[in-house]
């Protein structure tokens, strides 16, 4: 709206913006932050939290309102900015989207895993009951900035984490991307996602690895936002691990939660006859090659049975279960028997 535009460029009116960052990249990236607010004459107001999935609830959606009101924002030209990881994301698109009935946000995610999935999509929530994103919405941001130089700050196991999420889209829909993993894999968590003119056989990894699951994730997502069609290949290794996850707290990582998901799943396909024992091997060696778990002692047989039943209450009577049948394609199954679980279970735990 050129009015707009110019009633934010013109002198008569001061630029505003209320920012919401996560406290441990508030330490990191705080300063600039601010240097960058105070250099372009905007006034700001930033308020660091613990976002971490112990404190994603909506009392801290509410602790953030209450800044926001406070601040007093114009709710069509002053975006609220999320600085931060995934859940921090979570946060404050589900508070944005609570505020006047619609508020917009920035995403500027600051770990792996939120580049590659919680910066794409409309999802918003947080935890209730115990249960993973039991409340929330579909309010998609006005924008996400993607900056990968903020994941050279963080530890090794979250590079590892987000390579999870990375690796789903590989196997559900990308061979090329599969490749890139297993053949830079341990590349990208040493350099931490950074672009380098080094190594010529490596290229640019971390550039192509990102690009391919940002864009296979907009592919599946962009024409299913509202969750419409409850068939989704991008559930793959969600089926488990919302209930492992949360069971577990905090010892495993929401990447980690989905891997072990996803691991447990290629044991099922290849009890199906969907994949090869060769290309089973592949998948694991993949997976432990990306420093990611292949199994966890929480994963009983008794919560697998659980979290089957709750992911039928929510996918309309459906199992709904993402498989692959080769390396890079997939297809939804709804005919997997509890005798082809347990066969897999017990395969998956004797390995």
């Amino acid at each position: 709206d050129p009015q707009q535009l110019e009633l934010a460029t013109s002198s008569k009116r001061k630029l505003r913006r209320f920012v919401v960052i996560d406290e441990v990249v508030d330490e990191l990236y705080g300063s600039k932050v601010r240097e960058y607010f105070e250099e372009n004459k905007v006034q700001y107001k930033i308020l660091a939290l613990p976002t971490t999935e112990e404190t994603k609830s909506m009392d801290l959606v509410l602790s953030i309102l209450q800044e926001v009101q406070s601040f007093s924002i114009d709710r069509r030209t002053e975006p609220i900015v999320a600085i931060g990881g995934g859940v921090c994301l979570d946060i404050v698109g589900l508070a944005a989207s609570l505020y006047r009935r619609r508020t917009p946000y920035i995403r500027v995610p600051t770990t792996l895993l939120s580049y590659v999935d919680a910066s794409v999509g409309a999802k918003n929530g947080v935890n209730f009951l115990q249960c993973k994103n039991k409340l929330g919405g579909y309010t998609p941001p006005v924008a996400s900035f993607l900056d990968r130089s903020f994941i050279q700050s963080i530890p090794r196991r979250h590079i590892s984490n987000g390579l999870g999420e990375i690796l789903k889209m590989a196997l559900m829909k990308h061979k090329g991307l599969f490749d890139l993993l297993k053949s830079h894999g341990k590349y990208l968590l040493d350099t931490k996602f950074q672009s380098y003119s080094g190594p010529a056989d490596h290229g640019d990894a971390a550039l192509q690895t990102t690009r391919i699951a940002i864009e296979t994730m907009l592919e599946e997502l962009a024409p299913n936002l509202w969750e419409d069609d409850l068939d989704r290949l991008v559930d793959f290794g969600h089926v488990i691990s919302p209930e492992l996850e949360m069971r577990v707290l905090p010892s495993l990582m929401h990447g980690e939660a989905v891997n072990i998901d996803m691991a447990f799943m290629t044991y099922v396909a290849y009890v199906r006859g969907l994949i090869t024992a060769e290309e089973r091997e592949q998948i694991i060696q993949c997976m432990r090659g990306l420093e990611l778990p292949v199994w966890h002692g929480g994963c009983s047989w008794s919560l697998i049975k659980k979290a089957l039943m709750e992911r039928l209450k929510h996918s309309g009577g459906q199992p709904r279960m993402p498989l692959p049948t080769g390396l890079g394609i997939a297809e939804i199954f709804n005919d997997t028997s509890e005798e082809t679980l347990e066969r897999a279970y017990k395969l998956w735990v004797m390995d």
